[in-house]
């Protein structure tokens, strides 16, 4: 009897417009979903895509209020972590825009530190970044700016 009954609830035409509603609602969601992973995929940029544009070479850097240091940089990514360089660091992206990106970085045991970088054009950026690098606080402000091939 108790298997009659589980047959009669899952009839559709029983179920009324419930049973028809539902289908309706599930096909629904069913579509968004796809659309929305569809459209995720497609158009989506790599991560941090603005610092793959800078060019590389030696960028001479005029810290604020500071002095003048060259760099050599091969791919912009090495411009979030200056103040620690070669550390395998965690990284946390808060902003990643087409001509700014913001990350956040974790170097366990030696500090942190948040570097924006905006772009004026690939071979002119400004630079902010504030951490703990060694258990001293650092904050500056820079513009870099690409001058050539790197020295050997």
């Amino acid at each position: 009897m108790n298997e009659r009954r589980h047959r009669r609830v899952l009839q559709p035409r029983e179920a009324g417009n419930g049973g028809m509603r539902t289908k309706i609602i599930l096909s629904a969601l069913s579509l968004g979903a796809c659309a929305a992973i569809a459209g995720a995929a497609h158009g989506q940029r790599p991560a941090l895509h603005m610092l793959d544009e800078l060019q590389d070479g030696n960028w001479e850097m005029r810290e604020r209020g500071g002095g003048v240091h060259n760099l050599c940089v091969e791919g912009g990514h090495g411009l979030i972590q200056l103040r620690h360089p070669g550390m395998a660091c965690r990284r946390v992206v808060i902003e990643d825009k087409a001509d700014q990106v913001t990350v956040q970085y974790t170097c366990r045991g030696n500090g942190y530190g948040r570097t924006q970088v905006r772009r004026e054009t690939n071979r002119l950026i400004q630079i902010d970044s504030q951490g703990i690098s060694r258990g001293v606080p650092f904050a500056f402000s820079a513009e870099a700016r690409q001058t050539g091939n790197c020295r050997s």
